[in-house]
């Protein structure tokens, strides 16, 4: 073994990596050259224009609008979805108290673990129909039929322009949050018992215990929650493909680049201008990864 360790280790990463080159490495390659061509999707040979496709990206404010949509989930959505996990993860993990000497949630923690989990179990064309009923425009939808009980006019969720962006970040806000209640109950019940027993014995609150003990142990895990939450809104095709008016509409209001991708490559058939929003939004995504991680990095607390 210990002579032909590298033929063994070869042997077992040799397959992986060729089908990460083939299947990942090589899409993204023949992306960037179909960014600077022409190509339709049918011609074999297609011409070469260098960077006039992103030249065009310059002056197209539909993409623009997308780019600033993108904008406006990547400060709400992993926010408020953090911050909604955060709570929720706290009540059900350490709000209850000391209990036979550990910390304990509220009353029926492992069941509303279930309930908080069951949005990431639809897929993802479900929840866009489920909201479709939630959010219809007259009164019966559930949301405008509460409020007409109560005597207020129906609303236009998702055909009010200044009101579409914002209730699909809702839709997109809810179907996150149970899987991060997870995610952080795990995190919190990988700190030490003893830590939170200790500051029991000092004297410290809720409040105490959550923002100046829980925070700062969860602090890798919340780091890898925003990148993957930002990663998510750079996404949102699906629910945007559902939900919204036209697809990104009404008047561009809820589009986003992966679908815009979607719609410059196969209804206008224009695959080279499409991969060239490809191309900005892998860079997008990779330089709001790296930032997240630079700016939120810190010494790591070891237990």
């Amino acid at each position: 073994m210990r002579h032909g360790r590298y033929r063994f280790i070869v042997g077992f990463l040799a397959a992986p990596v060729i089908l990460y080159v083939v299947f990942v490495i090589s899409p993204y390659i023949q992306a960037f050259y179909i960014s600077l061509t022409n190509w339709k999707g049918i011609s074999a040979n297609p011409q070469f224009i260098g960077l006039e496709n992103y030249t065009r990206l310059l002056d197209d404010e539909v993409f623009w609008a997308a780019v600033r949509h993108h904008g406006v989930l990547l400060l709400v959505m992993p926010l408020v979805t953090i911050v909604i996990a955060l709570f929720f993860s706290f009540l059900l993990n350490l709000s209850g108290g000391q209990r036979g000497g550990q910390m304990t949630g509220i009353w029926g923690s492992k069941v509303y673990r279930v309930i908080f989990f069951l949005p990431q179990v639809l897929a993802v064309a479900i929840v866009g129909v489920l909201f479709q009923a939630i959010y219809r425009p007259d009164e019966s939808g559930v949301i405008n039929g509460l409020l007409g009980l109560v005597g207020i006019k129906p609303v236009g969720w998702l055909i009010d322009p200044n009101l579409a962006l914002w209730s699909i970040i809702g839709v997109m806000v809810w179907q996150a949050v149970g899987f991060y209640v997870v995610l952080f109950s795990a995190g919190m019940s990988s700190i030490p018992k003893d830590v939170f027993e200790a500051a029991a014995l000092d004297g410290a609150g809720r409040y105490t215990l959550f923002f100046k003990i829980t925070l700062p142990l969860l602090w890798d895990t919340m780091q890898v929650a925003w990148v993957y939450l930002g990663i998510a809104a750079f996404d949102a095709f699906a629910l945007v493909q559902v939900l919204s008016v036209d697809r990104g509409g009404p008047d561009n209001s809820t589009t986003v680049l992966p679908l815009e991708i979607w719609r410059t490559a196969f209804n206008f058939s224009k695959f080279g201008y499409a991969s060239a929003m490809g191309v900005v939004l892998f860079f997008l995504t990779i330089t709001f990864a790296a930032l997240t991680l630079r700016v939120t990095r810190r010494e790591r607390i070891e237990f």
